[in-house]
């Protein structure tokens, strides 16, 4: 198989049930007392159901669907937050996931302490973050606010300095929730082309967004997921085309 066509995310008949506990406990010891007298109501919630696709090696590949429809945990499972009750996944290549922004981040840190945390945590050595940290502070156009603890950021500055982290170096799959709908316009088409240079680099993008337009724009090939299943796969103008129907 050439390196061109080599199969970078291969997701096998993954299905994901949760086990919910419906009650509203506000206390441990009342939590004990329904444990202990059976009184405890369960359900069991399928988030995915057989779902299956792969992704090539290169590729910016698309998730699209409703809210609830099972993509962020899709997401999860791929990036191994998630095991899948049933299936697998496999992953040729290092993963850098771009999920709930800010979530490896500690607020009472500085934003330059974060860029070294959240790089430990992304698996980047202290040498290469030091090599590229004022490249970082720079995309990220936080200027002095580096300095200051992260709890006085906004959302949007605190998923500008993770966009930052994370888009450093040129992984082999990079996963994306949203990140594009996050900040100023200006910052969002910053983002936009620096994700078109790591594709152009060769990088595998797994790529979630409730804009089409993105979709259309930065995918080739789609997966639509409905109520934990798929509902189609193929060309991103023609899945696209049926969604909007």
């Amino acid at each position: 198989m050439s390196n061109k066509s080599k199969t970078m995310i291969e997701v096998n008949d993954v299905t994901m049930r949760f086990h919910m506990n419906l009650d509203k406990i506000l206390s441990l010891k009342e939590f004990v007392t329904r444990k202990l007298s059976g009184k405890l109501v369960y359900q069991d919630f399928t988030a995915l159901e057989h779902v299956s696709f792969t992704v090539r090696r290169g590729e910016t590949f698309g998730l699209i669907g409703r809210n609830g429809a099972g993509k962020s945990t899709m997401l999860k499972v791929i990036s191994g937050i998630l095991k899948p009750t049933e299936g697998s996944v496999v992953c040729n290549g290092n993963i850098v996931p771009m999920l709930e922004l800010g979530s490896g981040f500690d607020m009472d840190l500085t934003g330059r302490e974060n860029i070294f945390l959240n790089g430990a945590i992304l698996g980047y050595s202290e040498a290469f973050l030091k090599e590229k940290y004022e490249e970082i502070v720079a995309f990220s156009e936080l200027g002095q606010f580096i300095e200051t603890p992260i709890r006085n950021y906004s959302s949007g500055m605190l998923a500008r300095l993770a966009f930052s982290v994370a888009s450093v170096v040129k992984p082999e799959v990079l996963i994306v929730d949203e990140i594009l709908a996050v900040g100023d316009a200006a910052f969002q088409e910053k983002s936009r082309a620096r994700m078109l240079e790591l594709m152009g680099g060769g990088t595998t993008v797994l790529f979630v967004s409730h804009s089409l337009e993105q979709i259309r724009q930065m995918c080739r090939h789609v997966a639509w997921l409905e109520n934990g299943r798929i509902k189609m796969v193929g060309r991103a103008e023609d899945v696209c085309a049926v969604y909007s129907i």
